[in-house]
């Protein structure tokens, strides 16, 4: 903080740079702050653009020249003071009320002087910003690295959004290659830097604009140069015939008016609507699964008022030896045992429950029942080639087709309770038997 105090005391007063208009100390001795005092701005650059494209529309040509006009101004104080900000951004240029524009945050801003040069680090300017060469890890640069971002603005300003949006270093560098092109070998050996591999990508920038004026491309073209020492400084960009021809730049008094608005609006806003979608999307899944829950795709049989499955005792179940679904091979217990019926009038109900309540010794009186049904219909000849166990107590082994009845869910309570019941019989006269010896 010390160094931006000291540097925004170099630069004084000027039109397009913010004014430092005191400090402030904090009197509590357990956490001492200062705190920098600076003239209040309605905008920054990226509220500005932010409410130019909530009006479907992009700022004219008149007015990016009447912004660009004033930042040049501004970076070309700041050079001629030996004063490098190393981090020019749209949220970093205020705007007043007045269309006054003005360059803010110094606190990456350091001491320039071109006949010492000095190592410096490259971690600075905001990635989407920052030109190649610190990208690359290079530590001795200049008025470039400025006038690189001052490139990245007016590619912004007239495009509407920005031009170079990576996520990581290595992203950033492949968009600014595929757009301005692979530096050759000389680059490489003049800089000083090692060699990454990249792919030969060709320099399409005419192509990004090309409904741009040649003036404009022009100063892109040089702003935007992956060779440093070609984007020449903010005196030649302000002489271009970017600036020198129709339509020329507006008065920052003509420019449109607009409600307060900054980045953090912006932020704010965007972060808003993504919360309100995020809830919109919860709420949609939540109906999905009503819905899927309440019409699934695919049941067995057609549910009631009170969505439970009702058992249809007409519909026998065909039981394959090819059958493919696991609901064929595999009923669920609530219907397994209530979806058949007799194949045979002959047999009825009453066979049916004494077949299962019958003990071993009984079953042996039913020879010609197997599973309920009677064993004429029953195929008694084996298929051929294939060997045949002869069943046990005159039973016909089931061919690999056939259509069974289940039995009737009670047949198996009337069984358990003689079970339940015998069983207590024997246990009460074992108590009476041990009462009685003692």
């Amino acid at each position: 903080m010390a160094r931006e105090i000291a540097l925004l005391r170099r630069l004084g007063d000027h039109p397009n740079v913010v004014r430092l208009d005191g400090l402030v100390t904090s009197r509590l001795n357990t956490a001492p702050s200062l705190y920098l005092v600076f003239e209040y701005m309605e905008h920054d650059l990226t509220g500005l653009t932010a409410c130019a494209a909530a009006s479907a529309r992009r700022l004219s040509l008149p007015q990016v020249k009447c912004y660009m006009k004033q930042l040049l101004s501004g970076i070309e104080h700041c050079h001629n003071n030996g004063v490098l900000h190393r981090d020019i951004k749209t949220s970093n240029l205020l705007v007043s009320s007045d269309g006054i524009l003005k360059i803010a945050d110094f606190g990456l801003a350091t001491s320039y002087d071109p006949e010492d040069a000095r190592p410096m680090t490259s971690q600075v300017i905001t990635l989407w910003y920052r030109p190649p060469e610190l990208l690359l890890g290079s530590t001795h640069y200049g008025v470039g690295v400025d006038l690189w971002s001052v490139g990245c603005v007016l590619a912004e300003l007239l495009l509407g959004e920005p031009v170079f949006p990576g996520r990581t270093e290595v992203e950033q560098l492949h968009k600014v290659f595929k757009l301005c092109g692979t530096p050759s070998e000389d680059y490489w050996e003049k800089m000083k830097l090692a060699h990454p591999t990249f792919g030969p990508y060709e320099r399409c920038l005419a192509e990004k604009f090309k409904d741009v004026a040649p003036s404009t491309l022009s100063l892109l073209e040089t702003l935007l140069s992956i060779d440093p020492d070609m984007r020449g400084t903010a005196t030649d960009a302000l002489n271009s015939e970017f600036f020198r021809t129709e339509p020329y730049a507006c008065e920052p008094s003509s420019l449109p008016r607009y409600p307060p608005c900054k980045e953090r609006d912006v932020k704010l806003k965007y972060e808003k609507h993504k919360r309100k979608s995020r809830v919109n999307g919860s709420v949609e899944r939540h109906r999905n699964r009503q819905h899927a829950s309440q019409n699934p795709g695919r049941r067995v049989f057609t549910p009631d008022a009170n969505n439970k499955p009702q058992a249809n005792p007409k519909v026998p179940r065909l039981v394959t030896s090819t059958s493919t679904t696991k609901l064929e091979r595999f009923p669920p217990p609530h219907l397994d045992a209530s979806i058949g019926y007799s194949l045979d009038a002959s047999v009825d109900d009453g066979a049916t429950e004494e077949f299962f309540s019958s003990s071993a010794a009984e079953l042996k009186k039913m020879p010609s029942l197997i599973f309920g049904h009677v064993k004429s219909y029953l195929a008694s000849s084996p298929r051929k080639g294939v060997h045949k166990a002869k069943p046990s107590l005159n039973m016909a082994m089931a061919p690999p087709t056939l259509l069974i009845g289940a039995f009737r869910p009670y047949s198996f309570g009337r069984s358990m309770e003689v079970r339940r019941k015998n069983r207590e019989q024997f246990r009460s006269k074992g108590r009476n038997a041990v009462g009685a010896v003692k």
